[in-house]
């Protein structure tokens, strides 16, 4: 059955880092892989005047960091892979976790000197509250880091994760000569800089005395200890613990140099997941259903900024999407039709006629879309586990040029639709107030204002430290307390009531005078 091949021929995965472990790199030699580029080292290569191919923004390019998730798709091995490059900077945390929300797996790279960081911690939670499959893959290997027990070690104490070594690396930094492959009993020598080609596994035994010459008597010693170790410890990879999210399955490497990148990539076409089922608000979608379902989960203004477009970012669920066909769109009980639904290679786009369970479409939206809308065959629920969370930084939006008054209201409304930052409107007023996670997002907002909608704004800050929903089943009583509390209320993008508390404190005060309202911290409360 052709639908049913179509879903097992997909795989739908994120990489996730923290900022400069090497995801952007690693990402592009996945792609060289793929066929989906040709040229190697694009991201280190000053000879080659080509940025990252995921990092697509001006100020990406800028500032050499990804603020906002690409979408790549490419073939390996026969099997479909859509990849999801997320931004490392803490900054843009949500619209990764959003992107979580979207994908099947996750490899997640760690730098071999730094080890486990913040922004490493706070993504793990989020593959923890949906069980995510992980792969770990441990970057810059050629460089002088931590010892490799060590790093198991703090990863599985730090991240709360159990970790199944796939290959063993042969010493580190300028040391480094290589990684012994533990499934397929092959040992990779290292050369930098070496081409996708010329990686060259020789299987060989743990205890073949051809081992000695190929990497000298010391490190053969070493590295046996090592296998025996591993062995005795962990035994053959469960695949099941894998897909339930309980193992992850480590591979040892440096992306830069394109090395233990392809071990890890076969390994991933093996075991990693096909599309599976999803909740809903109504039932548990299941993947091999006929009827279409998908949900948004990203949108990009202004990806190709000389058109002024917008796309939305679809993710498969069910069904078979098709070009020209009229899907429901839930939220605004309309049906639609879409003539030119894209696949991506980041910022190159190809026209499709159709995608399958897993698959990530960019619709061209002209104002339709809000991150979590649902489109189906007719059917109406929402698909679960896409909020939005209350930021931590408050800012007052303050136009510097009233004759582009109109250019900025309708900048500020795109932008805050695609996610990057949080749009309230003071109640009973008109003072708009921008809400981020980071500081950095204001900066990314106020030169995407100015580049591309030539409105210039800056930015005030407001003494908020918590955005909270507010729900009441006494319609009177929330209206009242809105009403009196004007200073300290706002509503967000779809008229939903919040109030903005100064500190913990106050927030506290406020729960325990006000039992009949619930204060909630993110926003996936219109939908349930």
């Amino acid at each position: 059955m052709k639908f049913e091949k179509e879903i097992n021929r997909r795989k739908t995965f994120a990489i996730i880092s923290h900022p400069d472990a090497g995801k952007t790199t690693l990402t592009e030699k996945l792609l060289l892989f793929g066929g989906a580029i040709q040229t190697a080292g694009a991201v280190k290569s000053n000879k080659i005047k080509k940025h990252a191919t995921s990092d697509f923004m001006e100020i990406e390019r800028q500032r050499g960091i990804s603020v906002a998730t690409s979408v790549m798709t490419f073939e390996y091995q026969n099997m479909l892979i859509n990849l999801l490059d997320t931004p490392g900077h803490k900054d843009f945390a949500e619209d990764t976790y959003r992107t979580l929300t979207a994908v099947d797996s996750v490899i997640l790279v760690i730098d071999s000197v730094n080890g486990v960081e913040d922004q490493t911690r706070r993504l793990m939670e989020v593959c923890r509250m949906r069980d995510t499959p992980v792969i770990v893959f441990i970057n810059k290997m050629d460089r002088d880091g931590k010892n490799r027990f060590d790093l198991l070690e703090e990863i599985e104490a730090e991240l709360k994760l159990s970790l199944h070594p796939m290959t063993l690396p042969i010493n580190s930094g300028k040391d480094f000569k290589g990684v012994y492959d533990l499934h397929n009993k092959s040992l990779v020598l290292f050369t930098a800089n070496t081409k996708a080609d010329d990686e060259d596994a020789i299987n060989i035994d743990i205890n073949d005395p051809e081992l000695d010459k190929k990497i000298g008597t010391t490190d053969a010693a070493t590295l046996r200890e090592d296998v025996e170790l591993v062995d005795g410890v962990y035994g053959e990879l469960d695949n099941e613990a894998y897909l339930k999210g309980k193992i992850a399955p480590v591979f040892f490497g440096s992306a830069v140099n394109n090395f233990g990148v392809r071990e890890m990539l076969n390994t991933f076409i093996r075991i990693a997941p096909v599309p599976r089922d999803r909740e809903t608000s109504l039932r548990t979608i299941e993947v091999g259903e006929p009827k279409f379902s998908g949900f948004i989960f990203k949108i990009h203004a202004n990806l190709d900024p000389k058109h002024r477009d917008r796309i939305a970012f679809l993710r498969v669920c069910s069904g078979r999407f098709e070009r020209n066909k009229y899907y429901h769109h839930v939220r605004l009980d309309k049906d639609m039709r879409f003539s030119n639904p894209y696949s991506f290679l980041a910022r190159s786009k190809d026209i499709i006629e159709d995608a399958y369970p897993g698959d990530v479409v960019g619709l061209f939206d002209t104002g339709n879309f809000k991150i979590g809308d649902t489109l189906t065959e007719g059917e109406d629920f929402y698909f679960t586990g896409i909020p939005s969370f209350s930021p931590e930084i408050f800012k007052e939006l303050v136009n510097k040029d009233p004759m582009k008054t109109k250019q900025l209201e309708k900048g500020i409304s795109q932008l805050t639709d695609e996610g990057v930052a949080q749009l309230f409107t003071q109640f009973g007023g008109t003072k708009k107030i921008i809400g981020c996670v980071g500081e950095l997002q204001f900066e990314v907002i106020q030169y995407r204002l100015l580049q591309e909608y030539g409105a210039a704004c800056e930015f005030r800050p407001l003494p908020f430290y918590k955005a909270c929903w507010i729900t009441s089943n006494d319609k009177v009583k929330l209206a009242d307390y809105m009403r009196f509390k004007q200073t300290n209320t706002a509503e967000d993008k779809d008229g939903n009531p919040v109030y903005l508390a100064q500190s913990e404190w106050f927030l506290n005060t406020e729960r325990t005078n006000n039992p009949d309202i619930t204060f909630h911290f993110t926003s996936e409360i219109h939908k349930s």
